[in-house]
């Protein structure tokens, strides 16, 4: 599982080093493939390849004229782009998501179970702030048993 938060640095390369509790782990379970997409454009969500296969086969079972399938999709494709790791672990930023998301300097890379969210720090603090986690908040995954 992809948990915590590691702090990171975009270099002047427009790279990022995946953090190496997170290398570790992607590399064993899932190879060095990963796809590189935003549902926003606010931040970057890199899937390993074989995570991001298993939402496609589940989208592929979502008839193709559906509304919603095709807006994920056209937003996950405009983003998208697929990447390998280096061997030191470094993953170039497509320069859209760069720029969407002000991907630059100091970023926060967290776990999200099967892929990894990367955010401008600043921004994300400033989301934090802005949206406390309340206890309405937290009503529906109590009645999922969370």
């Amino acid at each position: 599982m992809l948990r915590g938060n590691h702090p990171a640095t975009v270099d002047g390369k427009f790279r990022f080093k995946v953090p190496t509790t997170f290398r570790n782990f992607i590399r064993e379970t899932y190879g060095d493939e990963l796809f590189l997409t935003s549902f926003s454009g606010e931040n970057l969500l890199a899937y390993p390849l074989a995570e991001w296969s298993r939402m496609e086969s589940r989208l592929q079972q979502i008839p193709s004229m559906n509304p919603a399938r095709q807006k994920l999709l056209s937003r996950v494709n405009y983003y998208g782009a697929m990447t390998t790791m280096d061997a030191h672990g470094r993953v170039l930023v497509p320069q859209l998501l760069r720029d969407s998301g002000k991907l630059e300097g100091e970023v926060v890379v967290m776990g999200q179970l099967t892929h990894l969210e990367v955010w401008n720090h600043d921004v994300f603090r400033s989301r934090l702030e802005s949206s406390p986690l309340t206890d309405a908040a937290l009503t529906p995954l109590a009645d999922l048993g969370i």
